[in-house]
C-alpha cells in the first residue's frame, strides 16, 4: 500500500511554501591540525591523542581505538553561534538562549565593500520585505573559497555599521548568519553592533538590560556561490556547550511554492 510522504510547509508573507529535504550546509568543516580559518590571534584548533599508562588513543600509533582531546576557540576557529553572554558580565549559555531552531530566512549578497551599510542591505534584500523573516543570512563579495581557511588578522574582513544593524533589529531579525569573523571591526573594543543587535546600550554589560536576549549571531559561515539569494527555512543546529558560543551548523532548506 502506498503511503503519503510527510510534507513540511511554512508560510511567509501570506504565501505557503513546501520545505525541501536536501539542505545547504553553511558550516565550515573544522579539520583539527590542518588549515582552518583563524581570527584575533587565536591558536589553531588542535587534537592530541589521550594517553594513560600504556594506552594511546591513536590506532596509527598502535592504540586499540582513537580517542583525542580537542582544543579550540569557538569564536575564532570556525563556524559558531553566540548569544548575548558574549558581551555580558553574567556567564550566559548559548545552549539556553538559542531556542529557535527553524526560522524563515532571507539570503542576500553584498559588496565588495569595507563596511556593510543599511543601503547595501536594503538593496540586496529587494524585492523582499525583511520584516517577513526571522533570520537573515549575509554573504559578502568576493566570495572565494579561501574563506574556508583565511587568516583574518592578515586579511581584515568587512563589518556592519551601526545604522545597518539598527535596520536589521527594527526588521525583527532574531537569527543573523554571516560569513565574517565578527559583526564589528576587529579593533572595536565596545563591540558596537553586537550590542545593538542584542538591544544593549553602548558599553552595556548587564544581561537584564538586553531587550533581545534570545537573538543569536552565527559567524564564520561559508555560503557557496551555488546557493542563490532568496528565501529559505533556516535550521540552526548548535552544539550544547554551556558557554556564550559554540560550534554550529546552519542549514538552509530550499522552499518551493505549495
Amino acid at each position: 500500500m502506498a503511503t503519503a510522504t510527510p510534507e513540511l510547509t511554512v508560510e511567509i508573507a501570506g504565501r505557503r511554501w513546501r520545505v525541501g529535504r536536501q539542505g545547504h550546509d553553511l558550516s565550515i568543516p573544522l579539520e583539527f591540525d590542518a588549515p582552518q580559518p583563524t581570527f584575533f590571534g587565536a591558536a589553531p584548533a588542535a587534537a592530541t591523542a589521550v594517553t594513560a599508562g600504556s594506552f594511546v588513543g591513536d590506532v596509527q600509533r598502535g592504540g586499540s581505538c582513537n580517542c583525542a582531546t580537542h582544543t579550540l576557540t569557538p569564536h575564532c576557529n570556525g563556524t559558531h553561534t553566540e548569544c548575548v553572554g558574549h558581551v555580558t558580565a553574567e556567564r550566559l549559555s548559548v545552549r539556553d538562549l538559542s531556542g529557535e531552531h527553524f526560522n524563515p530566512a532571507l539570503l542576500v549578497s553584498v559588496g565588495p565593500m569595507p563596511v556593510i551599510t543599511r543601503a547595501a542591505l536594503a538593496s540586496a534584500a529587494t524585492p523582499h520585505a525583511l520584516h517577513h523573516y526571522r533570520a537573515l543570512v549575509v554573504r559578502t563579495r568576493p566570495n572565494t573559497r579561501d574563506k574556508l581557511q583565511r587568516n583574518y588578522d592578515r586579511a581584515p574582513a568587512p563589518y556592519f555599521d551601526a545604522d545597518a544593524m539598527r535596520w536589521i533589529v527594527s526588521s525583527g531579525i532574531t537569527a543573523l548568519v554571516v560569513d565574517l569573523p565578527s559583526l564589528d571591526r576587529s579593533d572595536d573594543a565596545e563591540l558596537t553592533t553586537h550590542r545593538i543587535f542584542w538591544g544593549l546600550p553602548p558599553g552595556g554589560k548587564k544581561a537584564a538590560a538586553a531587550t533581545r536576549p534570545h537573538a543569536t549571531v552565527t559567524e564564520l559561515a561559508f555560503i557557496d556561490d551555488s546557493i542563490p539569494d532568496g528565501q529559505y527555512l533556516l535550521n540552526l543546529q548548535v552544539a550544547p556547550f554551556v558557554a556564550d558560543a559554540a560550534p554550529s551548523r546552519p542549514i538552509l532548506l530550499p522552499l518551493t511554492p505549495s
